[in-house]
């Protein structure tokens, strides 16, 4: 891909984890979650190193760096911020979207993890202390968490909290009005103890071009928990989704639950329900995840063929970031805005075999290579 969309989504190949780019227009793109492997720059290898490409791709600011209007951490595991120290160095990060449980102490963080807290915490102490701050400094705590109450954050400004059930608008200081909306669901809780895929951002984020809307549904790593309370406690149109990225890199920890007395987990068909529901007519599922076995074993890591199952039976389309065509570098999935308004780029690689199929269905229609010999009627050759 040698550029971004004008306005949509990217979904990049990095294995299992996630990397999403929103692009609001050519000055306005945004980066939720990042995994930067290192075999990437390896020869061959089927995965993008991230951190370059977006490094190639993005505006530049006014001094000619590379400008990422916000960076967004759904939670602290390295699948989500591998490389992210990296790409501070690299890139202008104009604002930066972290949950309350970023400010927690939590041990056993990975070097990126604690770069990414390191940087949260600078910039909360900069807005404490300067009220109004600039690009490279500005904040959203997205989500609620009882420490925000404590003396240390007290002096927050309100326009960098956002709360579950509220919507924002602005990037980087810029209103964007109707081009873009973010829609806070989670993460909701106090507790210190919580596993941290629980604590996980919800957000459901939108994309307008001239009135057509695309709604991105981010869910991060929650487990069927998580997920329920989203669709228990969210409403109507800020549920809907065009484009949902599968938590946990298609985990079945989505639809499949101990609840109760239950000793082992079972299908929960509700939230299959619920999810099908909000999805809007043609909409995609994207796993960012490494090629789905056919099959699982008990106690296997994501992704798991059972959710695969369950997400089939919600849309036509469910779209593997690892599973792209054999090309010379590895493709994002790419959905934008075009004539027939919003829909997903057709991969390069796929362009380039259905030009290969052509071309062979033309010249077997023609008898082969060799050129026609005698004429047989008006118009005719063989």
């Amino acid at each position: 891909m040698d550029t971004l969309p004008d306005h949509g989504f990217v979904f990049w190949p990095v294995g299992n984890g996630d990397s999403s780019t929103i692009v609001v227009d050519a000055d306005t793109v945004a980066q939720m979650d990042i995994h930067n492997l290192e075999c990437a720059d390896e020869d061959d290898d089927p995965h993008v190193p991230i951190v370059d490409r977006l490094v190639e791709l993005l505006p530049r600011n006014a001094d000619g760096k590379p400008y990422l209007a916000a960076f967004g951490l759904s939670h602290a595991d390295e699948d989500h911020c591998l490389g992210f120290e990296e790409l501070l160095d690299r890139v202008h990060i104009g604002d930066l979207w972290f949950s309350p449980y970023i400010l927690r102490d939590e041990p056993d963080l990975s070097p990126d993890a604690d770069a990414f807290c390191k940087e949260a915490r600078r910039r909360v102490q900069k807005n404490i202390d300067e009220g109004e701050v600039g690009s490279g400094d500005r904040i959203r705590v997205i989500g609620y968490h009882d420490l925000l109450n404590e003396e240390q954050y007290a002096g927050l400004p309100e326009d960098c909290l956002i709360a579950p059930g509220s919507a924002f608008s602005a990037i980087d200081g810029v209103e964007h009005g109707d081009k873009f909306r973010a829609f806070v669901h989670g993460p909701v809780g106090s507790e210190d103890e919580i596993e941290r895929n629980d604590t996980s951002l919800a957000m459901q984020v939108t994309v307008a071009v001239d009135g057509v809307a695309a709604r991105l549904l981010l869910l991060g790593d929650l487990a069927y928990p998580g997920v329920r309370r989203v669709f228990d406690e969210g409403e109507g149109e800020n549920l809907e989704w065009d484009v949902l990225l599968a938590p946990h890199h298609c985990s079945k920890s989505v639809f499949y639950f101990a609840a109760g007395d239950e000793e082992e987990p079972t299908l929960k068909q509700d939230i299959v329900d619920d999810m099908t529901e909000a999805a809007a007519d043609g909409a995609t599922v994207v796993a960012s995840c490494e090629p789905i076995p056919a099959t699982n074993q008990p106690g296997d890591d994501p992704p798991h063929a059972d959710a695969r199952k369950r997400y089939e039976e919600m849309v036509d389309e469910v779209i593997v970031t690892g599973e792209h065509p054999n090309t010379e570098t590895p493709e994002p999935v790419v959905f934008e805005f075009g004539d027939l308004g919003f829909a997903r780029r057709e991969p390069e690689g796929e362009r380039r075999q259905s030009a290969q199929k052509v071309a062979a269905a033309i010249t077997a229609g023609r008898g082969g290579d060799d050129p026609p010999r005698q004429p047989v009627g008006f118009g005719r050759w063989r």
